[in-house]
């Protein structure tokens, strides 16, 4: 279940992954598999080849995108999601969701 974020973020987030942009949308999000971890980044782009060589870049392994048809997405939990919204200036996506 995803909560935190607006339609109007939702929709720039889509937008930009359909344009082949790496685009980041970090929201609420609770699932029993996961104890402990109260949000998630995804990290989106139509683009499949930029997105893999994005997850190669920070020592990810791009076995774990989840193959969407429109909407190919990497999920960012715990100490990498805060370490990469970090190294990509996403200090309002931190701030507002209270990583650090």
């Amino acid at each position: 279940m995803a909560f935190g974020i607006n339609r109007k973020q939702l929709i720039q987030w889509k937008r930009r992954v359909e344009a082949g942009e790496i685009a980041f949308l970090t929201h609420y999000w609770l699932d029993e598999r996961f104890p402990g971890i109260k949000t998630v980044t995804k990290v989106g782009c139509a683009d499949l080849g930029k997105l893999e060589q994005w997850c190669i870049s920070y020592g990810l392994n791009p076995a774990y995108i989840h193959y969407r048809e429109q909407y190919p997405h990497f999920d960012l939990l715990g100490r990498e999601q805060l370490r990469i919204l970090k190294a990509e200036g996403l200090q309002n996506q931190i701030d507002q969701f209270g990583l650090e």
